[in-house]
C-alpha cells in the first residue's frame, strides 16, 4: 500500500515553504526602509508604541496552512473500496483462420505468425472497442469471449496454432455465423475482422452468411494474407524448423495455397465492410483500425476494482482552519493603561 497517491507534493512544500519566508522577510525589511523613509523610525516608534508586536504563532498558522495543503495535494490514502469502471465500447469480433494453409512461408516466418503481431498490434491500439476471438477452419471455435482485457486477448492471439481445430478445411461461412451469435445481444453496427487467405472449401455457404452478417449489423472487414502466386503449404518440419515434407491432396499431388481476394472482397462489399491486403502488420493494424472507426457504441462496464479510498479532505479542512485562524489572528492589542503607568 502507499500512503499517498502523488507523495511528490510534499516535496514541493518544501520550496513552497522557503519562497513564502522569503516573501514575508523581503517585504518586512521593504516595510521598514518605507516608514524610515516616510516618518523616520522614533516616529514610527511612537505611533505604534501602543501596539503589541505581530506573534510567532500567526506566522506558524501560515506555516502549518502550507504543509496541510500540500498533503491534501498529496493524496493521503488509506482503506479501499470496489468500484465498477464503466465505458461505451464499439463490438469487434477477430476471426483467425488456423487451417493447415496457414503454415505456408510466402510470407516469412508464415502467414499465421505475421497475422498473429498483427492482431496484438491492434487490440493495443482498439481501446475503445471490446473485442472477441475466435478460431476457425470449416467450424469456428470461440477462444476469447468479448472483453476489454488486453491482457486476456493477448494470450489468446499467442495460443493461436494451425490446425489447432479438430476438424480440417475451411469455410468462410462458419466464422460469419458464430460471430453473428456473439454480437446479437449488441445494438447497432459491430464489425468482424476476418483473417484469412481466403480459401473457401464451402463456397455456397457464403450467401447465408452475408444476410446473417448484414442481418445483425456486421461490417466485415477481411484481411487477405498470403500471395497471389501462393507457395507450397510445409506438412513435417525436423527439429530446426526446416522443411522436410510438404502437404499433398488425396491423389499425391502436392498442395498450393494461394490467396483467394475475389471471395474475400466480395463478401467485404455485400456487407459494407472492406478488403485489406496484407503487406505489414503496422500497415495493416493502421488500416483496420480507421475501418473500424465509426461503429456504434454502448454503455458497459469494464471491470471492477479495489482501490484506495482518498482521504485527502481531512488534511485539507485543517488546511482552511489553519488559514482561518492566519487571517483573523489579531495583529495587535492595545496595551493596558496601568501597565503604561
Amino acid at each position: 500500500m502507499e500512503l499517498f497517491a502523488n507523495p511528490w507534493f510534499l516535496v514541493y512544500f518544501l520550496p513552497a515553504a522557503l519562497l513564502a519566508w522569503l516573501v514575508a522577510w523581503s517585504g518586512k525589511k521593504l516595510k521598514n526602509r518605507l516608514i524610515s523613509a516616510l516618518f523616520g523610525p522614533m516616529a514610527y516608534a511612537k505611533l505604534t508604541a501602543d501596539l503589541r508586536p505581530v506573534t510567532w504563532k500567526r506566522g506558524a498558522c501560515f506555516g502549518l496552512f502550507l504543509f496541510f495543503l500540500f498533503a491534501a495535494l498529496a493524496g493521503p490514502q488509506w482503506g479501499t473500496e470496489i468500484i465498477e469502471v464503466q465505458g461505451s465500447f464499439a463490438q469487434t469480433v477477430i476471426a483467425v483462420d488456423v487451417s493447415t494453409s496457414m503454415r505456408a512461408r510466402d510470407l516469412k516466418p508464415d502467414r499465421l505468425d505475421n497475422a498473429k503481431t498483427m492482431l496484438k498490434m491492434l487490440v493495443n491500439n482498439l481501446k475503445d472497442e471490446r473485442i472477441g476471438i475466435l478460431a476457425f477452419t470449416s467450424q469456428a471455435y470461440v477462444q476469447c469471449p468479448i472483453t476489454t482485457d488486453e491482457d486476456a486477448l493477448t494470450y489468446f492471439i499467442n495460443s493461436l496454432q494451425p490446425d489447432m481445430l479438430p476438424v480440417p478445411g475451411t469455410s468462410l461461412a462458419a466464422p460469419v455465423h458464430l460471430a453473428a451469435r456473439m454480437l446479437a445481444k449488441y445494438p447497432g453496427q459491430k464489425a468482424l475482422i476476418l483473417l484469412t487467405d481466403g480459401e473457401d472449401h464451402s463456397p455456397n455457404e457464403l450467401k447465408a452468411a452475408q444476410e446473417t452478417a448484414l442481418k445483425n449489423g456486421i461490417r466485415v472487414i477481411a484481411i487477405g494474407i498470403g500471395t497471389k502466386d501462393g507457395t507450397l503449404i510445409p506438412a513435417k518440419l525436423d527439429t530446426t524448423g526446416k522443411v522436410i515434407e510438404y502437404k499433398k491432396d488425396k491423389t499425391g499431388k502436392t498442395v498450393v495455397s494461394k490467396l483467394d481476394e475475389k471471395t474475400l472482397l466480395a463478401l467485404a462489399q455485400a456487407t459494407g465492410g472492406a478488403y485489406i491486403a496484407y503487406t505489414t502488420p503496422a500497415q495493416v493494424a493502421a488500416k483496420v483500425e480507421a475501418s473500424v472507426k465509426g461503429l456504434d457504441k454502448t454503455s458497459a462496464r469494464a471491470a471492477s476494482r479495489a482501490i484506495y479510498k482518498n482521504r485527502y479532505a481531512l488534511p485539507l479542512v485543517l488546511a482552511i482552519l489553519c488559514l482561518a485562524a492566519f487571517l483573523l489572528w489579531p495583529r495587535g492589542n492595545k496595551r493596558n493603561t496601568a501597565q503604561k503607568r
